[in-house]
């Protein structure tokens, strides 16, 4: 059995560019097949906001729709879908997900930057590599790699170093894993020591809307395979979101560095795609009910009763991904 390889992102600059031109594939896309109707007025301002981007990627993707003859100028102001010069009655209703077939956890365009695809895949790649041994990051090979500047890479790798994925010396190169049991069992007594007082602290502050649909969460994913960022997003709001609003930055950041434990699970269900434990979502659902009526010392009490079970299921984890063969690395990753 072989894991996915960690693909790297399309390569783009830093001007913009895959912004613009994702935001026009995908119109030009949805106008080819007529997924919106003739006549419809598409105005930058609207658009912006369903693409969750500024004006000016917006501006350049219409105008080069309106280059390639698939839209027209609009009364100076905007574009309307028509070929130039026809006739068409203009329809101005609101630009919703919903008129372009967008589903409500859909993206319809990632614009984000280069950098950041680039940092997201490095950490993917970092967290997959660090769980199978000790490896060397060549920031030249990754800059070719990526078809980005090494400038980009190394605050990539600065900002991965604050999460703990890797770790560099003055003069020396940068190094992630092993990740190994003892580090584990380290990471999970720090976390133990600190979430369950953080979210006594934190309780009174958190909202019960945001706590039940946390709640419902978990439930809908029982027995559900989960993507990556399904599982991270779990983790994430109860170890992260439930903890900040007590209110110290300096112990978020402690534990923000502490994710080793969520990097073996992670890898643990990609490789051998399976549901969640409901052992796990259990555990979960039982905090936030005591939270919900309003029990802060109980559900502090299962948070740290959960974070032991958690330990135990890490490091058997781990066992079984270190008898599995090493997942294909890009070039950039050294075996040390």
């Amino acid at each position: 059995m072989t894991m996915r390889t960690p693909s790297a992102p399309a390569s783009t600059d830093e001007s913009g560019t895959a912004r613009y031109e994702a935001i026009r594939q995908f119109l030009r896309n949805v106008l080819l097949q007529k997924k919106i109707p003739q006549g419809l007025v598409l105005l930058e301002g609207p658009l912006a906001q369903l693409f969750g981007t500024s004006r000016v990627p917006v501006r350049r993707a219409l105008s080069l729709l309106h280059e390639e003859g698939l839209i027209a100028r609009f009364e100076g102001r905007g574009f309307i879908v028509a070929q130039e010069a026809e006739d068409v009655e203009p329809l101005r209703i609101a630009l919703t997900r919903e008129l372009f077939g967008i589903h409500d956890q859909q993206e319809p365009v990632d614009t984000r930057s280069s950098g950041e695809k680039v940092l997201e895949n490095l950490q993917e790649v970092l967290s997959t590599a660090m769980v199978f041994g000790r490896y060397q990051v060549d920031e030249h090979k990754a800059a070719q790699h990526y078809h980005i500047s090494r400038s980009v890479i190394r605050e990539s790798l600065m900002r991965l170093r604050d999460k703990g994925l890797v770790t560099k010396e003055p003069y020396s190169q940068w190094l992630t894993g092993p990740l190994t049991a003892r580090e584990i069992a380290d990471h999970f007594e720090i976390r133990a020591s600190l979430e369950p007082t953080a979210l006594c602290k934190a309780a009174p502050q958190l909202d019960a809307a945001w706590l039940t649909a946390a709640l419902d969460n978990v439930h809908k994913s029982k027995g559900q395979h989960l993507s990556a960022a399904q599982l991270e997003q779990l983790e994430e709001n109860l170890h992260v979101r439930c903890l900040e609003p007590a209110g110290n930055k300096l112990m978020m950041q402690i534990l923000r560095q502490n994710q080793s434990p969520f990097i073996v699970t992670r890898i643990f269900y990609d490789l051998l795609a399976i549901p969640v434990e409901n052992a796990l979502l259990e555990e979960h659902a039982l905090v936030y009910e005591m939270l919900l009526k309003g029990n802060a010392p109980l559900a502090a009490a299962c948070l740290r009763d959960h974070l032991g079970r958690a330990q135990q299921r890490t490091l058997q984890r781990l066992k079984v991904i270190s008898v599995l063969p090493v997942p294909a690395l890009p070039g950039f990753m050294e075996a040390q």
